[in-house]
């Protein structure tokens, strides 16, 4: 049976929960009234709105009927990694909206930028709480420290393909073999996700902690061949045009991104190789 739990809603998260639902649903509504862009910002930003919203109102409904206790995972642990994915993703959409959807003429889109910002602080606040306030369950794969590196390094690869066009390496071999280290460590990712989630990793017949600081580090060097080719073959004889000041965004701005977002995921894979090899063969034989 399935009983009701006000307190979900009237405990400090639960708040926060309500707030940012309804905030979402407010930027969601002011830019879908603007009108429809072709853009793969544009359908960044609203598929990151409505995301957010689908599941933080899925979150309120589940544990206002206590649902979320039958339900056979580590719910404390789903919910503390949605906010942080949602502050990222917010955070996203905090910087690419504005910078190529907003004018001085354009107030709905303005006030879609301030309550997307003001969402993105409600999400932080949830992290916040979530971390000084926890809820003393032990802490799931996605709440440790190799748990949030790889939603990161997802994270990133997301805001990769959300930049990349055909035009931009189909005539390269060494660019295509970027777009084939972005896609392949982004299926890596999220299957050792998916793994440890779902507590299948026991099912190996050898420890999966050094299977996955060897993918870590084979990963950290294929960003790193990526890091090398993308700006080198990209920006070879390819100034920024002079209409990339009135088209926004342009095909140039977008190959920047890519490169500064392979920069910041080397970066990442870097870190959780290092961690992971800390983690296992440091204080795993203490």
């Amino acid at each position: 049976m399935i009983n009701v739990d006000l307190r979900a809603l009237t405990k400090p998260v639960g708040i926060m929960r309500i707030m940012a639902a309804i905030l979402t649903c407010m930027s969601l509504s002011l830019v879908a009234s603007v009108g429809y862009d072709t853009t793969a910002y544009w359908a960044w930003c609203m598929f990151t709105w409505c995301f957010c919203f689908f599941f933080t109102l899925l979150i309120l409904i589940l544990e206002f009927t206590t649902f979320s206790t039958k339900l056979p995972f580590a719910w404390e642990d789903f919910t503390a990694a949605f906010a942080m994915l949602a502050s990222l993703m917010c955070l996203a959409v905090c910087i690419i909206y504005p910078t190529f959807f907003t004018c001085n003429n354009c107030p709905r889109q303005i006030a879609a930028s301030v309550v997307s910002a003001v969402c993105f602080g409600v999400y932080v606040g949830e992290v916040s709480l979530n971390y000084y306030h926890p809820s003393g369950q032990n802490s799931g794969f996605l709440s440790t420290v190799p748990g949030i590196m790889k939603m990161l390094e997802i994270f990133l690869a997301c805001l990769i393909f959300t930049s990349l066009e055909e035009s931009q390496y189909s005539a390269s071999p060494e660019l295509q073999w970027c777009v084939a280290v972005y896609s392949l460590c982004f299926i890596f990712a999220i299957l050792i996700i998916v793994l440890s989630v779902g507590q299948w990793t026991s099912l190996f017949p050898f420890a999966f902690e050094k299977l996955a600081i060897i993918y870590n580090l084979l990963a950290a060097l294929m960003y790193l061949s990526a890091l090398v080719m993308w700006p080198l073959y990209s920006f070879h004889n390819n100034k920024r045009p002079g209409s990339c000041v009135i088209i926004r965004p342009c095909p140039w701005d977008k190959q920047m991104v890519i490169t500064f977002m392979t920069i910041f995921n080397f970066i990442v894979y870097t870190l959780d190789s290092a961690y992971s090899i800390r983690l296992v063969f440091c204080v795993g034989n203490q």
